[in-house]
């Protein structure tokens, strides 16, 4: 599992994707959560709006998986 850490209270699951190099745009991240599974905390979730905080697990379908933690 990967760790992520971020700066402020949260990310979004777009930036999440471009953090990642995943993909280059958030409309490229619309079409990349159209086509893969994507999972938050067990749940499957395909809004790339989606707040993602510290503590939270997201596996992706042939990407891997990432836990977000804060820098502090």
């Amino acid at each position: 599992m990967e760790i992520v850490e971020i700066d402020g209270e949260f990310m979004t699951l777009g930036q999440l994707l471009k953090f990642e190099n995943i993909v280059e745009s958030g409309g490229m991240a619309k079409l990349f959560l159209a086509d893969y599974d994507v999972f938050i905390n067990g749940e499957q979730d395909q809004r790339r709006g989606r707040k993602l905080y510290p503590g939270d697990q997201v596996q992706i379908e042939e990407v891997g998986d990432f836990e977000i933690q804060s820098k502090s």
